[in-house]
């Protein structure tokens, strides 16, 4: 295995070990171990978990990003594709259950600890506040678009973290299906709007 493929490698196991036990409980040992590298050779890939977490930073906005521009393509209006991003928590719903959203508890971490990229993570959420403002404006509600963007990206993570301390699958579809009827109240357009969730 290269270089490249093996910093990335390393880049991929941190971002899962992040999510799942937290950046802080995670050490460079724990990262070391489940890539399969000595100290030594992690080290020359890294030299802290801050560069580590750097790159997952950049990986996960790289990854949003291009989840963002798929939802664009695959879409044919903007209220469809707000609709993607709804239903987000059915499609990751096991994962959301058992360590939360990836956004939101890596950003309410790093803000507990005052860690130095707690504003790169919050780039995360703008991503989504941005493009989800601009399907709302595309709906035509230029003077509230942001505003309805922070409400569905709230009503998100409120959903996230009570399926997180409840594991309850049935009221994540309830609110998913109650997120859908606010969307068709909202936008028109969005009346006619597929409303099945995804299995």
């Amino acid at each position: 295995m290269g270089a490249s493929e093996t910093r990335q490698q390393i880049v991929d196991v941190a971002d899962r070990l992040f999510y799942e036990h937290g950046f802080e409980a995670t050490s460079f040992a724990d990262i070391a171990r489940d890539v399969g590298l000595s100290r030594g050779n992690f080290y020359y890939h890294f030299k802290t978990k801050d560069e580590i977490l750097n790159a997952v930073i950049v990986q996960r906005v790289a990854t949003t990003g291009a989840m963002l521009k798929t939802w664009e393509q695959d879409a044919v209006s903007p209220a469809d594709r707000i609709l993607s991003f709804v239903h987000i928590l059915i499609a990751n719903r096991t994962k959301i259950m058992t360590y939360g959203c990836p956004v939101g508890t890596l950003c309410n971490e790093l803000a507990k600890l005052d860690h130095v990229a707690k504003d790169e993570a919050a780039g995360l959420f703008t991503l989504f506040r941005d493009w989800l403002a601009r399907q709302f404006t595309g709906l035509g509600h230029d003077a509230d678009a942001d505003a309805l963007a922070l409400h569905l990206l709230m009503r998100s993570q409120g959903v996230a973290a009570l399926a997180t301390a409840f594991r309850d699958e049935q009221f994540i579809r309830r609110e998913v299906a109650d997120m859908e009827a606010w969307l068709r109240a909202q936008c028109p357009e969005a009346s006619s709007l597929h409303s099945r969730q995804p299995a």
